[in-house]
C-alpha cells in the first residue's frame, strides 16, 4: 500500500472554482459607476487565504472529534440563530430580513451558514447511529427535528433561501442513508399539495393521484394517515397563508411568475439578470465588457448575482465550463462518501454534496428566473467572507475523509 496523500482531484477542482470566482469577481467590479462592486475581487483574495487556513485546521482534526462535537455545534448555532431574530440586520437582496449579525454597523456573519454545517453534523452521527434505515414516519421524527428547528428559525429570520438549503440536505441525507425513494416522495408531498392549491383544478387532480398512489404502495397505517392529512391540510390553508403574507413577499412570488408584474421594483433583479445572460449568446460580450454589468444595471453583481456576469461576458461556453467545473466537484465528493471508512463520515461528506447542490442549483435558477430571488450565494464565487469560509472547511472536511479512506487502503482510479 502506497503513503495517503491530498485528494488531488478535490484540490484541482476546488482551486479551479477559486480561480474562475475570483476573475469573476474582478471582471464584476469593471463598471462606469461607482458601484460596491469595486474592489470585491482583492478583499476575497483574503478570504480566500483565511479560508485555506480554516480548511487546513479542519483537515488535521480527527472526525471522532468534529463527531464528539457536533451536539455543541448545533446547539450554539441554535442559539445563533436565536439571537439573530433579535438583533440581526439584512443586506444584498434580502434587506428586509434579520439574517446578519453586525458589530459597530459592520456585518461579521450569517449564523445561517454555520447552522447549515452543524445541522450536517449533528444529522450525520444521529443517522450513522441506527442500525437501520428509517423505514416509517415514526422513524423520522428525530432527524425531522434535528433539520426543522433550524429551518424554522432560518424561516422565521425570513431568508427562504436558506431555509430550502436545510431542505435539500436533509433529503439528501436521507437517500444516502438508504431511505426508499417512494419514503421520500411522500415526504414531500406535502409542498407539492401547497403549490398546487392555488388551483383548485389542478390540486383535486393531484389528490386523486396522490390517493392512489398510497394505496398502491400500501405505506404503515399511521403513515398513510399522515401523508393524506397533511396534504389536505396544505390545500385548506393555501390561501389564507397567502393572505398573511407581507406585500413585499407576495410581489416575490408574483414576479417570479411573471418579473413584467413590477418590472420597476420586486421584478427588476429577475428582468435585468435575464437580459444580461441573454444577451451573453454564445461567448459572450468579452470578458470586463458586459454592458448590464458595466452600467450597473444588474444589481448585487458581485455576490447574488455574479453567475450573471459570467453568462453575460462569457456567454454559453463561460457559463458550462462554470458548471462543468461544479459537476466535477460533486462527483469527487461523491466519490469521497462512498469510499468513506465509516458511515459518519460517509453522511457527512454527501450531506455537504446536498448544502453545494441546493446552493448552485437557487443561485443559478434564479438568475434565470427558475427560482424565486431569495439572496443566495454560489459557491467559491459570490464575494462574502462568512460563507466562503464555511465552505473552506466543509471541503477540508472532505479532503480529511479522503485522506483516512487511502489511509484504509484506497488508491486514485
Amino acid at each position: 500500500m502506497r503513503n495517503p496523500s491530498i485528494d488531488r482531484q478535490l484540490v484541482l477542482v476546488t482551486f479551479g472554482l477559486i480561480l474562475f470566482g475570483l476573475a469573476t469577481l474582478y471582471s464584476a467590479g469593471q463598471t462606469d459607476v461607482p458601484t460596491r462592486a469595486a474592489g470585491a475581487w482583492e478583499r476575497q483574495i483574503m478570504w480566500v487565504g483565511i479560508g485555506i487556513v480554516a480548511a487546513w485546521i479542519i483537515f488535521h482534526l480527527s472526525l471522532r472529534v468534529l463527531e464528539w462535537l457536533a451536539p455543541a455545534l448545533y446547539v450554539f448555532s441554535l442559539l445563533l440563530l436565536g439571537v439573530v431574530l433579535l438583533v440581526g440586520t439584512g443586506a444584498g437582496t434580502a434587506e428586509s430580513s434579520h439574517s446578519w449579525l453586525s458589530v459597530g454597523g459592520h456585518q461579521i456573519g450569517q449564523p445561517s451558514e454555520l447552522a447549515k454545517v452543524a445541522t450536517v453534523l449533528m444529522l450525520a452521527r444521529f443517522l450513522s447511529g441506527r442500525k437501520e434505515p428509517p423505514r416509517s414516519l415514526m422513524d423520522l421524527i428525530a432527524p425531522s427535528l434535528i433539520v426543522g428547528v433550524p429551518c424554522l428559525l432560518v424561516l422565521k429570520q425570513p431568508d427562504l433561501g436558506s431555509a430550502l438549503v436545510f431542505v435539500g440536505i436533509y433529503f439528501a441525507m436521507l437517500f444516502w442513508t438508504g431511505v426508499r425513494p417512494r419514503m421520500l416522495f411522500l415526504l414531500a408531498s406535502p409542498v407539492i399539495s401547497l403549490l398546487l392549491a392555488f388551483n383548485t383544478l389542478a390540486w383535486s387532480f393531484w389528490m386523486i393521484i396522490f390517493v392512489i398512489i398510497l394505496i398502491a404502495w400500501r405505506p404503515y397505517v399511521w403513515d398513510w394517515v399522515v401523508f393524506l392529512a397533511a396534504n389536505v391540510a396544505m390545500g385548506a390553508i393555501a390561501m389564507p397563508l397567502w393572505k398573511r403574507l407581507a406585500p413585499y413577499q407576495q410581489n416575490r412570488l408574483l414576479t417570479f411568475l411573471n418579473p413584467e408584474v413590477d418590472p420597476r421594483a420586486a421584478g427588476y433583479h429577475a428582468i435585468q439578470s435575464r437580459v444580461a445572460i441573454g444577451s451573453g449568446g454564445w461567448f459572450g460580450t468579452g470578458y470586463t465588457e458586459g454592458p448590464q454589468k458595466r452600467l450597473a444595471f444588474l444589481p448585487e453583481q458581485h455576490t447574488d448575482f455574479v453567475f450573471s456576469v459570467v453568462g453575460e461576458e462569457l456567454g454559453f461556453v463561460g457559463v458550462l465550463v462554470a458548471l462543468s467545473l461544479f459537476l466535477g466537484l460533486f462527483l469527487v465528493l461523491l466519490r469521497i462518501a462512498r469510499r468513506a471508512t465509516d458511515p459518519f463520515s460517509s453522511l457527512a461528506v454527501f450531506g455537504i454534496v446536498g448544502l453545494f447542490f441546493t446552493h448552485v442549483f437557487e443561485n443559478v435558477g434564479m438568475t434565470v428566473n427558475l427560482m424565486p430571488i431569495t439572496g443566495i450565494p454560489l459557491p467559491l464565487f459570490s464575494y462574502g467572507g462568512s460563507f466562503f469560509i464555511i465552505c473552506s472547511l466543509c471541503l477540508g472536511l472532505a479532503l480529511r475523509v479522503a485522506w483516512d479512506s487511502r489511509q484504509s487502503g484506497y488508491a486514485d482510479t
